[in-house]
């Protein structure tokens, strides 16, 4: 309406986002960015980091660290002067029959999807009590929530990860911060066309069919796209979601209750 002022610009806040380099954490980097917040990227390949701060510039700062190590999550923590909303994206996956999933594929889906979003919730968690402010979301899976076959550590890591955030959201309730998950099911990232890659490999289909396999597991039919995860993470990290907390949001189309 004519007169009608303009709403004020959304407070600048400081994002802490993990898996930050490639397919949900990097269009997160832009989501969060163009919404006026300072990201600290958070990433393993440095040659990947390097590109992030050139394509974004002074409002992304990143930051090398290995997230199942203690030392360096402390340390990231530490060196920064807050954080008002912490992003648990790192991730791994693997496939394998169960009889056939390896004690070292185990290892690596529990630290880096279980241990990983434990450290950092961990550093963050106490002051966000404190200041009686502050958003933890972390992406999660419906392997979080439901048992697919040969997905044996993928889905008792993502099922860990929600068991940290229920803790997290029960030791903040009633003090204005959340710690809150997100559950999609495949989302079309290049994770997930790598397990494309393995199903071509193993069952002798072509890539558009194995995609279009995985895309029939859930209700939707197809892939997420990274843009429909991105919109369920801002939003549980935002002040309209201030009322949610302890919640695994499920994007799959309907196949899940929350």
């Amino acid at each position: 309406m004519p007169g009608t002022p303009a709403p004020p610009p959304p407070t600048a806040r400081a994002v802490l986002l993990t898996g930050a380099t490639r397919g949900i954490g990097r269009r997160l980097v832009r989501r969060f960015t163009e919404r006026g917040d300072t990201v600290v990227a958070v990433g393993r390949d440095e040659a990947a980091l390097a590109e992030l701060a050139r394509d974004f510039g002074p409002a992304v700062l990143t930051r090398r660290c290995e997230v199942t190590d203690e030392a360096q999550v402390a340390a990231l923590v530490e060196g920064l002067d807050r954080v008002d909303v912490l992003v648990n994206n790192a991730g791994v996956s693997d496939s394998a029959p169960l009889h056939r999933t390896t004690v070292a594929s185990w290892h690596q889906q529990m630290a880096v999807n279980a241990l990983g979003p434990f450290l950092c919730t961990r550093a963050v968690i106490a002051p966000m009590r404190e200041r009686g402010a502050g958003r933890i979301v972390t992406v999660a899976s419906t392997a979080g929530r439901v048992g697919a076959p040969y997905t044996a550590a993928y889905t008792a890591s993502k099922h860990a990860a929600l068991g940290v955030m229920r803790v997290a959201a029960a030791e903040l309730a009633g003090t204005g911060a959340t710690a809150n998950a997100v559950c999609p099911t495949f989302v079309d990232t290049p994770m997930t066309q790598r397990s494309i890659a393995r199903i071509a490999e193993r069952t002798g289909r072509s890539a558009a069919e194995s995609e279009a396999a995985l895309g029939a597991t859930s209700p939707l039919g197809r892939l997420l796209s990274v843009d429909e995860v991105a919109d369920a993470v801002l939003w549980l990290a935002s002040d309209a979601a201030a009322a949610i907390n302890g919640q695994a949001l499920v994007l799959d189309g309907g196949g899940l209750q929350a």
